[in-house]
Parts: C-alpha cells; structure tokens; sequence
C-alpha cells in the first residue's frame, strides 16, 4: 500500500481526532492503565478506545477486544502489550486503517537478535499498509496544545519548544523543567528506537508546526544522514541539539542504547557548524539554550551592560561575557551623568552598575529605563530576594534576566516572569552562555577531545602511484621519480637536483620512517648510492614480507611551514576534509578543522583560519605570512577527488609545505577499498 505523505501523516499521531489504546489494562500499576489514564487526563477531546479482550469498562471507557472491532477506524494507536504480539497488532492496524502507531513496548532491536527480528516484522506489516510507528522501546508522546498525552508524566503545560528524544527519561526530565518553570512545550516524541520515523522527520514536522518556535533533540546517533541534511537545510526555526557519545566509550555506549551508529563525533561538530545548527554538551545547556532560543530577542549587536545588586555576580557575569565575545563596554560621561540621580550614592557607577543591597524593584525599572538604549543587551541580575521585579521586566525587550540567590522570592518572582514569556535564569554563567546562542548562533568547545574521523580500512597504494594520482590533479608536489636500481636512483637525483630524498614504495608500509624507509636531505651520488641500500636493508629487516615496487626519489621541498590536508571517507556522512598543522603536531595537538562536502572556496578559508594554530600561518616573530588561497586551493583539489573517485577512503597530504607563494606536498599516502587495483 503506498505511503501518503510522510510528514503531515504525523498528524495522525500527534493530532489525531481518536485513539486506540491496545493494551489498556484495569490494574492501576500497569503501564497500559497509566498512559489511558493520562490521555484521558490531558483533555484530549477525541474519542478513546480501550482495547482489553478481558475487560469490558476500564476508566468508564467501553472496552474492545481488537482494533478491528472498533465502529470507525482510530487515527493513532498506543500499543503497550508484550513484544511478540506487536508485530500482529500493527498488522491488525493497518488492516483496520489506523495512520498512526505509537509503540511503548520494549524487547526490540535494543535486546538482541530476536528482538531485532520482531522490529524487523513490525516495519514490514507498517510500510505495507501505510502506518506511521513511533518506537518501539518508546515514552510515548504530548501535544499540549492539541491536548493529548499518551506518555508519562502527566504534562499539560502549553509553550514553544517541541522535544525530541531517542531517550525517554533525558525528554520527559526537559519537559518536566519547563512544565515546572511554567514555560511548558508545544510537543514532546520520544523516538526510541526509530524503527521508521526519526529525527528527520520530526526536524521536518515542527519545522511546519504554528506552535513551535524553536526544536531540541536529545541523538546518540543520525539514522539517516541524507534525509537529515535535507531537512535542517530546510529549517526555518532553531534547531538545538544534545548529542552524546562524544567520547570512545560514551559512542560504544550510545550504540549499545538503541544499537543505532553514534558516528565520529568530530563529524557531527562539523554537521552542525555548517548548518548552524545550536549544540548544547550537558542537560543545562540544552535546557537554556531552547529557552533561549524560544523566549529572548535577538539582540542587534553584541554589547552588554550589567545591571546588579550582586559585585560577585557581575564579576562572574563579566567573566563569561569576555569567554562569549560579548563586548562589556564602559559607560559614557553622558549615561553616569544620567543614572546619578537614580541611584545609591554609594553605587558603583560603571559597568556593571552595582546599585548595592539597597536596590529596590522601583530603582531597577527606573535604571533599566535609562539605559535600554545604550546597549544591545542589558544584564540584569537580581542578586539578592528583591520583591515585584517582575513587573519593572518586559517581555520580548533586550533583557538578560538573571536572578541569582533570591530563595523564595526568586521562586515567586521568576515563576511571574515565566508566565509573562520572558525567560530567567538562575546563575550569570548560564544566562551569559545561553545569550552567546541567540546572538551567534554557536556552541562552546567540547569539554572532551572528540573523535577526529573513523580510520580507514583498505590497501595503501603504492606511493609512486599516490604522487602520480595527486600531481595529477594540479596539486603541487616535490619533483618525484620511482627507481628500481641503485643506479637509477642517483641518475634521477641528478636530474632533479640536489639534496633529494629517498622513501621506499610499498602498498603494505604505512609509516615508512618507522621501518627505516625515509633518508632525507641526500646531497651528493654517494650519499644516494649509501642510503638506496641501507634503506633496502632496513626495510627488508623489519618488514621482510612486504612488497617493495622500488624507491620513490624526490627532490627535498624548501623550507616552509609544515601544514596537514586530508580526507577521510566517513561510513556515514561520506568525504571529509581535514586541514590542520603539519607534521608530528597533529597527532600531538589534534589542531585541526573538519568539514563536510560540499566543500565551498569560503569554507576552505574557514578551515585554514579556526585552528588554534591559525596564528603560525599569519606570520610570527617576522616570518612572513603563507598563502592562504594556495592551501585553499589544495583543500579543493582534495575535495574534488574525494568526489570524483569513491574508491578512495582516505588521503593524507603530510607535510605539505606552505610558502608566501604557493604549496609544495612533499609526503602523500593514499587509501583505496580492498578490491580496488587503480583509481580511475
């Protein structure tokens, strides 16, 4: 049966006009009584159909002994029965012409081969009948606005944010912060294990959706990599994005979760860099950064003035502001002069303006009146329990509200504020932070070293044929020539000019230097003749079943500043270009920038000047500057590789030497698929 339209079908779920709860149980300890219960409790304003061939009325609700009995066909329905059964209720669904399937149950593909086999029948009977699945291994889902909610807790608190979670507990714990804030959410999903709609159909669906203002997902993982571009490529609303699993072992455990790819999580960092997509790393910044995203103005620039009761507050303030790049100017003569009459003699007139413990609500409003068009943004914290600020704040204005130490009256005052739509937050930390999101539309750096990329597996080619395939492609590269004979080998020293190198080519030697297959700076015929048979001698001593195709002489490169261009070809988001600094260092520092294809000549530049490192490229203590347009250029060239011969994994340009004019790759290794004898 053909599928309609994927998207608006989600309708069906979280708008649906009834509602069919397989599993429904009279027990009140039992999960398929609750979740009636709770859809019952939202006001939901459809018809609900219990189904319980056992029972006959639960919650005042006539029961039904199969979907197919019910008088007209449900939109949604809420399967809470044991695995085995799921697959034959889905089927029974279709049959029955429900749209929309929300699957509670657990014991599917996250608990092994036989449950991978059930969610395997379950997308099999729903493609073939149309049905849209939420789950399985799922917490269900809240439309307050609707109302519905066939999950727990009972949350009926309408805002802007709608959530998406792989996991139910990390979702349902945002929801409850800003149900208990008083902020409330537009929708919540929990996807567990997404056997059919995911995260990019979801990003797609409240993308559409009047009452969402801005998404936050909670991912382990990006199930499909296609579908998910094309839909945050679409966003027209923030998207915010909590993903774990950014560490070696945090990936193997959120792959044991719902045994979904977590992926390099140095790519994600780039996916979301290039489409600007918000990253929180912890709960909290999840948190505050949807609020803020959802509740805060843009501001037009980045100049911030704080206004405080608290000196210790606005140092801390003060601090972030700096660490975000927000400019925390100093007030003019004109702005002192104004604030003079309104405040303590004793306040501190600069920025921040401490008005000292003796602030009242009145002198705040009156300072905030003052100021609000000095500046971009105002700052204000109410380090101390000031009562009736809330009616001296405006809604949708260009205030940070901070409120830091109030006890009760804190409680009181930023509940107001909530329910008046402006947000606070309860340390200058994560209120500075989560402007530094709305203003720039960017996350901080991972607490952890990410993975870089996920290492290649495949047959090195041999490196005469690496340089060739390189030079090939309009890369600049060290003049090089394969010699098969001692002689051979001085003649085209010669020719080439000295001092050359000597490597060996071989598609089994991936560290050449580590097996003393590298004599650098050879001067004369006789230094050649020497090093062309101690590195034979070496090679076959430590690596005596390699296969040698010869020595690779080549002329030594100028002296230049060392940088790294790479690609690796990810498992799941495809080439991936990485620029860094060259030689040892990158495996030292790991100072290197990532990008995903397709890769424009800006990005390229982007590249070169995010790394830490950017600095050694401009010029130090009098050495001149490199050529940024060359090594763009280089990054290009690889690029363009990348996608033009998909049999190649993996590329490594290092060191390419960098110069005031121009580069020169002076090593390369070259990844190619098992099976693969030649690129094209």
């Amino acid at each position: 049966m053909a599928v309609p339209d994927s998207i608006t079908q989600l309708d069906a779920i979280l708008k649906p006009r009834s509602i069919a709860v397989i599993g429904a149980s009279t027990s009140p300890d039992k999960m398929g009584h609750e979740i009636l219960k709770n859809i019952i409790g939202s006001g939901f304003k459809g018809v609900v159909y219990p189904i319980n061939p056992k029972a006959d009325i639960i919650l005042d609700l006539t029961c039904y002994k199969s979907v197919k009995e019910i008088p007209e066909p449900p939109d949604m329905a809420v399967i809470i029965i044991p695995a085995r059964f799921v697959p034959q209720a889905v089927q029974e669904c279709g049959e029955a012409g429900v749209k929309g399937a929300v699957i509670i149950t657990g014991g599917f593909s996250e608990a092994g081969d036989e449950g991978e086999d059930l969610q395997n029948q379950v997308v099999e009977a729903a493609q073939r009948f149309g049905v849209r699945v939420i789950g399985p291994n799922c917490q269900g889902v809240n439309n307050p606005h609707h109302p519905l909610c066939a999950s727990w807790p009972l949350l009926t608190f309408q805002g802007k944010i709608a959530l998406l979670s792989q996991s139910g507990t990390v979702g349902a714990a945002m929801m409850d912060w800003l149900s208990e804030d008083k902020l409330g959410t537009s929708s919540f999903v929990s996807m567990g294990n997404r056997a059919d709609v995911d995260e990019a159909d979801l990003i797609a669906y409240f993308n559409q959706d009047p009452n969402t203002e801005v998404i936050a997902a909670y991912i382990e993982g990006i199930k499909r990599p296609e579908r998910f571009i094309q839909a945050v490529e679409q966003l027209q609303k923030p998207l915010v994005v909590l993903k774990s699993g950014r560490t070696p072992k945090g990936k193997v455990a959120a792959e044991s979760h719902t045994k979904a790819l977590a992926g390099a999580d140095a790519i994600y960092e780039a996916l979301f860099a290039k489409y600007e997509i918000c990253r929180a790393y912890t709960a909290e910044e999840f948190y505050d950064y949807a609020k803020a995203l959802a509740y805060l103005k843009p501001p037009k620039g980045n100049r911030i003035l704080f206004i405080t009761t608290s000196g210790g507050a606005a140092i801390l303030a003060t601090d972030q502001a700096e660490q975000e790049g927000l400019d925390v100017s100093p007030l003019s003569e004109e702005l002192v002069a104004a604030i003079t009459p309104i405040i303590p003699a004793h306040a501190i007139k600069a920025n921040p303006i401490d008005l000292t413990g003796d602030a009242t609500a009145q002198m705040f409003g009156d300072v905030i009146e003052v100021t609000r068009n000095h500046y971009d943004t105002l700052g204000v914290i109410f380090g101390d329990p000031v009562e009736g600020v809330s009616r001296v704040v405006t809604p949708g204005a260009n205030e940070l509200i901070i409120f830091y130490g109030g006890a009760d009256v804190e409680r009181h005052e930023s509940e107001l504020m909530h329910l008046k739509g402006i947000p606070v937050f309860p340390t200058p930390e994560r209120g500075i932070k989560a402007l530094a999101q709305v203003l720039e539309r960017k996350t901080l750096d991972a607490p952890q070293k990410p993975t870089l990329t996920v290492p290649a597996t495949g047959r090195q080619l041999p490196l005469h044929q690496a340089f060739a395939k390189i030079s090939g492609q309009g890369i600049p590269c060290t003049d090089f020539a394969l010699a098969n004979s001692q002689p051979a080998a001085v003649k085209i020293a010669q020719e080439q000019g000295f001092p050359v190198a000597l490597k060996i080519s071989s598609p089994d030697i991936l560290h050449k230097s580590d097996v003393g297959g590298v004599h650098l700076n050879l001067s004369s015929a006789e230094a050649v003749e020497d090093a062309y048979d101690d590195l034979l001698a070496a090679v076959h001593n430590n690596c005596p079943e390699s296969r040698i195709d010869g020595v690779l002489v080549s002329k030594m490169a100028p002296p230049g500043l060392e940088v790294i261009v790479g690609m690796n070809r990810d498992p799941q988001f495809g080439p991936i270009i990485l620029f860094g600094l060259g030689g040892i260092m990158v495996e030292i520092f790991q100072d290197v920038s990532i990008r995903l294809l397709p890769l424009t000549q800006d990005e390229a530049l982007s590249m070169i000047r995010e790394i830490k490192g950017y600095g050694l490229l401009t010029g130090y203590r009098g050495r001149p500057a490199v050529d940024e347009q060359a090594m763009a250029d280089c990054l290009m060239a690889v690029a363009r590789i990348s996608e033009n011969y998909p049999e190649i994994v993996e590329i490594d340009l290092n060191p390419v030497f960098a110069y005031p004019n121009g580069v020169q790759v002076a090593d390369v290794r070259i990844i190619v698929k098992e099976g693969k004898e030649k690129t094209r």
